[in-house]
């Protein structure tokens, strides 16, 4: 934890997707840090959201756009001058991305190659993490976790637009970034892709956790698609760990850490629905139920498992929590908002907690 804040304190950081849930947990840590903040996105996508319950403006240099209004964000950027960009700007939803395919593509695929043309007229920048998706690979199913090296791909247009997203990525590296040419540009370009993330503050569309959430607060049982589909579950502040570490590496200038790196939980932690909403349904206690929707629906795959050791291989990283754990974290957080709770104090003691355990 000491090496964290040496590393962090003062360095100028530019965080795109801080309204959001993970852009806002990342925020209030790299804050807690002692990392000088700008962020730039748009509102909250809802009401409630992180960013006004656990006061995240309060923290960071609140700057509201578009990942495709070009000069906005080059402005922003560049009037800044950091060091290190996390690039977490996206949309983030499988479901989403059905209804409105073209928006999902633009967002994720172009706003990446925007955010990287950025970088490219800001001088101070050395390092960029882009934040993807596990669900970037081609998922066959199998009982198999997924390693950086396999094939991208993807079902929906989610899914694809964030492997659009990995491949605009690799390509901004091997033109501009290269780890071959370290003397001909100054950047080291990493890409991040997370499990299944919970937590306290998320209450995105279509989402699990925040589903479950809304019908245990209303006493109405919640509707679920696909309590058997197995997913890698994670408290957010692990990835967001790894998301620092990487950069730091980066900083460092070590060539191994310049590619893409998965985050997920020990293997064991890969749970089916129906586990994880019964664990929340019994944490909860009266009036907390799920039924089992059986209505036609998007696809949406029905297994997926990660390997995360490159990253215990190249930077150390390794998940500090069982998923039972962060259930018990999310609920707490929930809990404590629905009691009025000072969120920003109540996440900030959540994130002190957790620099514990390192």
């Amino acid at each position: 934890m000491e090496s964290l804040v040496n590393s962090w304190r003062g360095r100028r950081v530019f965080v795109t997707g801080h309204t959001g849930f993970k852009g806002g947990w990342l925020a209030l840590w790299l804050s807690r840090l002692g990392a000088e903040l700008r962020g730039y996105a748009l509102d909250p996508e809802t009401e409630p959201n992180l960013f006004t319950a656990a006061r995240v403006g309060t923290v960071i240099d609140d700057v509201r756009g578009d990942l495709l209004d070009r000069r906005r964000l080059e402005q922003s950027m560049r009037d800044f001058a950091p060091e290190v960009v996390f690039h977490l700007a996206a949309q983030p939803l499988v479901r989403r991305s059905y209804a409105d395919p073209l928006a999902t593509y633009a967002t994720n695929v172009l706003g990446t190659a925007a955010v990287l043309e950025a970088v490219r007229s800001t001088r101070s920048v050395r390092a960029v993490v882009c934040v993807t998706t596990d669900k970037c690979y081609v998922n066959h199913e199998l009982d198999k976790p997924y390693r950086e090296s396999d094939a991208l791909g993807g079902y929906d247009p989610y899914s694809s637009s964030k492997a659009c997203a990995e491949i605009v990525s690799a390509a901004y590296r091997s033109s501009f970034f290269s780890v071959d040419r370290p003397g001909e540009h100054r950047v080291a370009l990493a890409t991040a892709r997370a499990g299944n993330v919970i937590g306290g503050g998320d209450w995105s569309e279509d989402r699990l956790v925040p589903d479950l959430i809304r019908g245990f607060e209303t006493g109405a049982p919640v509707r679920i698609r696909r309590p058997n589909a197995i997913r890698p579950w994670q408290h957010v502040l692990e990835p967001a760990l790894g998301y620092v570490m990487l950069a730091e590496r980066l900083l460092a200038g070590d060539a191994r850490a310049a590619g893409p790196f998965n985050f997920g939980p020990d293997p064991e932690d890969a749970w089916p629905v129906h586990r994880i909403a019964d664990r929340l349904a019994t944490a909860w206690g009266v009036g907390a139920g799920w039924i089992h929707d059986a209505r036609p629906d998007v696809h949406e795959a029905g297994l997926l498992k990660l390997d995360s050791s490159k990253a215990g291989e190249v930077l150390g990283w390794k998940p500090q929590f069982k998923v039972d754990e962060a259930l018990r974290w999310t609920i707490a957080w929930y809990r404590a908002f629905a009691a009025g709770e000072d969120m920003l104090k109540y996440t900030q003691q959540q994130i002190a907690d957790y620099d514990k355990l390192l």
